[in-house]
């Protein structure tokens, strides 16, 4: 919670009961950053200025990819399409799914792990996450429909965390969660990452992904009346509506598990909030074209930046650009400070943020989805 003292670390007592103190919360950045994006000694190899799109734009600062292993890509991938087509998928979702390239993703964006039915959960849950944002919210030639979308939703919270019995009302449920491959998929998903990970990290996924539906339900009603927001509310709500939920399956997929007193505190979550939103610019920044072609147009930042300041497309490209880019600095120092803390967990895991950063990037650089 913003505002409260952080835990003290004991270093004897292991790496459970938190993080170093200082100051937190929303103002006190430049409390903890002496000197706004300065480097501190020579510049970090572990990150760089990538060209994107056609090259007529900035470069986005980013890490770099730390792993490109395009067999182990094909197996997920491979995995991924035989369950899809158990959860139901058919016809043109399962050929999306086949050729959206999740496999790759996960590769590039999960480098400390060779294991591919580990990779599979985050495969799983990316495409089926997808699939709710396309087919419920987003594209209205698949079906979404602003009006329709906080039914569904709340359907699929149901698939993911399961209600308890409720007599004869729990028939029609049952039916209604095996209707959809959808709501099979993300049910099927999450018991794999059961399978992988505690009842903790479970739950943390689950209710990621609930808060992401509570902006996916903002978008909704923007779209449905008409009022598109400014850009500083959208990006409110595309903070929780970020590659951060992705992010939440890094230690999992890694084979280990960050402690919650560490992953909760205000300044790891800020971290990852930082590492979540920027990776989600990159969206927006190779989505505009999509977007602005939708006939109920999505909410995009680049679209929303023009829309405030009456100016072009491209100049809304460079702002958000920058924006990008000084979130991944400040990312960056972040991390330098956090490295005090003596925990083989939390820095395995802040390693991982930064590593799903640059994979992000390539992926979106690399897949046809993204090209116009």
């Amino acid at each position: 919670m913003y505002g409260t003292a952080a835990i003290r670390l004991h270093p004897e007592a292991g790496c459970t009961t938190g993080l170093l103190g200082g100051p937190l919360g929303l103002g006190t950045s430049a409390a903890r950053i002496a000197t706004q994006f300065a480097p501190v000694g020579p510049p970090d190899p572990a990150y760089a200025e990538h060209q994107w799109g056609d090259g007529s734009a900035s470069p986005l600062y980013c890490p770099i990819v730390e792993r490109v292993d395009e067999p182990l890509a094909e197996e997920v991938d491979r995995r991924l399409v035989a369950w899809a087509e158990d959860c139901g998928f058919t016809g043109e979702g399962l050929h999306q799914i086949a050729h959206a390239g999740f496999g790759r993703l996960v590769m590039l964006a999960h480098p400390d792990c060779a294991d591919p039915d580990r990779l599979l959960v985050a495969a799983q849950l990316n495409a089926a996450w997808w699939a709710a944002d396309d087919y419920y919210a987003d594209d209205s030639t698949l079906g979404a429909a602003p009006t329709e979308l906080p039914p569904r939703l709340a359907l699929v919270m149901a698939a993911m965390d399961p209600v308890a019995p409720a007599g004869e009302f729990s028939a029609p449920l049952d039916a209604a969660l095996q209707a959809d491959p959808i709501r099979v998929g993300l049910h099927s998903a999450i018991d794999h990452l059961g399978r992988h990970g505690s009842p903790v990290l479970v739950q943390r996924v689950c209710y990621s992904t609930f808060a992401m539906f509570v902006s996916w339900d903002a978008y909704a009603a923007w779209r449905h009346t008409g009022r598109y927001p400014p850009a500083w509310e959208y990006l409110a709500a595309r903070q929780h509506d970020s590659f951060y939920t992705s992010m939440t399956l890094i230690d999992a997929v890694g084979g280990y598990e960050l402690p919650a007193p560490l992953y909760y505190d205000p300044r790891v979550r800020e971290e990852m909030m930082r590492a979540g939103t920027a990776a989600v610019l990159v969206n927006d920044l190779y989505s505009v074209a999509k977007d602005a072609a939708d006939e109920k147009p999505v909410c995009n930042m680049v679209l929303q930046i023009a829309a405030d300041r009456n100016c072009p497309v491209e100049e809304a490209v460079e702002i958000t650009v920058g924006l990008h880019n000084r979130i991944v600095r400040e990312f960056e120092e972040g991390h330098r400070a956090l490295q005090a803390v003596p925990s083989p967990e939390l820095q395995r895991f802040l390693d991982g943020v930064r590593a799903w950063m640059g994979g992000g990037l390539e992926w979106h650089a690399t897949n046809p989805r993204y090209q116009s």
